[in-house]
């Protein structure tokens, strides 16, 4: 029996550096069988990936799932748009939020929920350069402070 995956399969830690998190959805998304099993060894990046929507539906594009070992002719393109799995409702609410200049998808971590690959999308904003030197310098003085109380 293959050995049960706990946690994320794939986080997209850039998200939190690069944008301010505004709302978060959970979508499951279409996969290929060879696909989740190359998720459950961990082989999967989504770095730099974000969803559009298109003709009422969302796809997530730029999401990396290497193609697994033993699957020869039944692996697909490792780059290829997948479709996230959303309520027609959800994705009105979505299209509505980022209909808003600066707004888009990202998918911050991808996760098994009862067997099942899930997406958690959030609907962000990019930061700024001077935003990002911001973040870091706060949280370096956080972790001054921490270290100065633990020494105390």
């Amino acid at each position: 029996m293959a050995k049960k995956v706990e946690g994320a399969l794939a986080t997209n830690r850039k998200a939190r550096h690069d944008y301010y998190i505004e709302d978060t959805i959970e979508a499951g998304i279409e996969l290929k069988g060879t696909e989740v099993k190359s998720l459950r060894k961990g082989k999967a990046n989504i770095a730099d990936s974000y969803a559009e929507i298109k003709n009422g539906e969302v796809f997530v594009e730029n999401m990396h799932i290497s193609p697994y070992e033993q699957g020869n002719i039944y692996n697909v393109d490792p780059l290829r748009k997948r479709k996230l799995l959303l309520h027609k409702d959800e994705i009105r609410r979505l299209e509505r939020d980022i209909m808003t200049k600066g707004y888009t998808l990202i998918p911050l971590k991808l996760y098994l929920n009862r067997g099942r690959v899930k997406v958690q999308l959030a609907v962000a904003r990019g930061k700024k350069l001077y935003d990002k030197r911001e973040a870091i310098a706060k949280k370096d003085s956080e972790r001054r402070i921490r270290q100065a109380l633990r020494d105390n």
